[in-house]
């Protein structure tokens, strides 16, 4: 099983964004921005796609056409943007229901899902705490 990079895709694509923005561009593309990403221009639209859905960016079409963020970097969390792209729950149960026969099949269910449960809280709070001027605060101050 391979880690999800969805969450630091968006997170790229969104920082990215600002900081163009800042520097004077209205609009920028998904050719641009996947360049900075190293990946395909259409992975950056489908991101991009539900990060519009949530909210977080707004899209032209026609000449000029682009995304450009909704509101500022700083009110925007990595909570904000997690929630955009990860609709479902970090952790799942069993796909098909164990032997409830089995002393650990019976409860296993019930147990874990409140592991997970105080898991993701733990990890929504801490996603919070950051927003996207802090990330790129954190980028321009390392390079």
């Amino acid at each position: 099983m391979s880690a999800n990079s969805r969450l630091t895709i968006a997170a790229h694509a969104l920082t990215w964004i600002g900081l163009y923005q800042r520097r004077g561009n209205e609009v920028a593309t998904s050719e641009q921005i996947a360049t900075s990403v190293n990946t395909n221009p259409v992975v950056i639209r489908r991101l991009l796609s539900e990060l519009r859905s949530a909210g977080l960016v707004e899209s032209r079409r026609g000449a000029g056409a682009g995304w450009m963020l909704s509101r500022e970097l700083a009110a925007i969390s990595l909570r904000d943007v997690y929630d955009a792209i990860e609709p479902g729950p970090v952790f799942a149960l069993h796909s098909s229901t164990p032997d409830p026969e089995c002393v650990v099949g019976h409860g296993i269910g019930p147990v874990m899902a409140a592991v997970y449960a105080g898991a993701e809280a733990a990890l929504r709070e801490e996603l919070a705490k950051t927003t996207l001027e802090d990330v790129l605060r954190d980028i321009l101050r390392a390079a």
